[in-house]
């Protein structure tokens, strides 16, 4: 995805919205967004945690 800057992002985040849209429906998409980026920086950044030592950690199965 080519870097642009944040007011175009958000231009383009809103404009996808439908019409009746309200505040709690533009924060929620903002969140998303921040929290997959944040997820892509980390795994990009190789800090990772294996799927079987999370579940470890929160005592599932394995």
């Amino acid at each position: 995805m080519p870097v642009t800057n944040l007011r175009d992002e958000a231009h383009r985040l809103v404009d996808q919205l439908p019409a009746d849209a309200n505040w709690d429906d533009l924060l929620y998409h903002i969140y998303v967004r921040q929290s997959i980026e944040a997820g892509l920086k980390d795994c990009r950044a190789g800090r990772l945690i294996p799927v079987d030592e999370v579940r470890r950690r929160i005592e599932l199965p394995t």
